[in-house]
């Protein structure tokens, strides 16, 4: 009844590799379609919409930073700078040239690879702790130079307005118009970093990952596909920072500080690192997280602090919980939500027995 597999009978690599091994998947990615495309916009109000437009545009950076510490094993603490490259390089484009964003949003992707894969370049002699201080500079570094850089940032406080994107004539103007824009780009990064998994370079991402001295042994290019993943993770990186300033209408280095990337580290670790769907989990965790400790500091927070004081309480409860919860997995769940995912899904593919 519910097509649940009783057995392994994949017989071909293309079967064991295929985006939906069950018929169940394919029912559940097209009542999940129906219900994103047209039961939420017109359910949903504009606040909540507004959420989930910031949870797809989560979705996207997350995938790219995913790809680069949870598929290759490279760590990286400069994911926020890669998105100002991204936003700052689509804002210029679209102000002083007027080109629309179907131009601006992969030049932006574009720039922020070639930067990425600079910055990659000290991959091949380091690793672990000190391939994370060498992408902390490049973060450091790229906020000094777009802050500094009149020509780059656009001068005063070093802002650029941004109109909102247009297709057709039709002004995403609205959350519901943003929810579609944001929605066709989360869609497409999650089906894009799915195939790229399966596919041969994806291989070589995880191999490296696992054994990179072995990986060499038998014959991949180690640096080739290390400078490959920091420049794909900063693609996706520098659309999710063009996407961030059409959604907010301005271009803003303090958007994409230091904290930004650890958010970002933060969403992968929770949500699970090497999965697609920790991705996702870790996205939507990561947002939803300081929207419900403000929500609950409004209605009980009141009771003990003036309301000088709550703003300071919540934004340092925040930066605690994400401290707890990054310690919390690492320990108790290192595979993060994903691996709680897996558990259920296994538990019931063979229910009503225990075996």
């Amino acid at each position: 009844m519910f097509h649940r597999e009783s057995g392994v009978f994949k017989t071909t690599y293309a079967a064991d590799m295929a985006l939906y091994p069950l018929p169940i998947a394919k029912w559940t990615v097209a009542v999940l379609a129906v219900l994103f495309v047209v039961v939420v916009p017109l359910a949903f109000h504009e606040y909540y919409l507004s959420i989930l437009n910031l949870i797809f545009i989560a979705i996207v950076g997350a995938l790219g930073l995913n790809i680069l510490v949870g598929y290759t094993g490279q760590i990286s603490l400069g994911h926020g700078a890669f998105m100002s490259v991204g936003a700052y390089t689509a804002a210029n484009l679209a102000v002083r040239l007027d080109l629309p964003f179907w131009l601006t949003l992969p030049a932006g992707g574009l720039m922020a690879a070639a930067i990425g894969a600079l910055v990659g370049i000290p991959s091949l002699r380091i690793k672990g702790l000190y391939l994370a201080i060498a992408t902390l500079a490049g973060q450091l570094i790229i906020e000094w130079t777009i802050n500094h850089v009149p020509a780059i940032s656009g001068g005063a406080q070093a802002s650029i307005q941004v109109e909102r994107p247009s297709l057709f004539g039709i002004s995403f103007n609205t959350q519901t118009h943003l929810y579609y824009f944001l929605l066709f780009f989360a869609v497409l990064a999650i089906v894009a970093t799915l195939n790229l998994m399966r596919s041969r370079i994806g291989r070589a991402f995880i191999a490296v990952r696992d054994q990179d001295i072995a990986a060499e042994i038998i014959g991949i290019d180690i640096f080739r596909y290390k400078l490959l993943a920091f420049a794909i993770s900063s693609f996706y990186a520098g659309v999710c920072g063009v996407l961030y300033t059409y959604y907010l209408g301005i271009a803003n280095y303090e958007q994409f500080q230091l904290g930004v990337s650890i958010d970002y580290l933060a969403m992968i670790i929770i949500g699970g690192l090497g999965s697609v769907l920790g991705s996702i989990f870790g996205a939507v965790f990561v947002t939803l997280l300081p929207i419900v400790i403000r929500l609950l500091m409004e209605n009980i927070g009141s009771l003990f602090f003036s309301d000088q004081e709550l703003a300071s309480v919540v934004s340092g409860l925040r930066l605690a919980a994400f401290g707890g919860l990054i310690i919390f997995f690492l320990i108790v769940e290192p595979e993060g939500l994903n691996r709680l995912w897996r558990n259920i899904r296994s538990y019931f593919r063979v229910w009503p027995f225990s075996y």
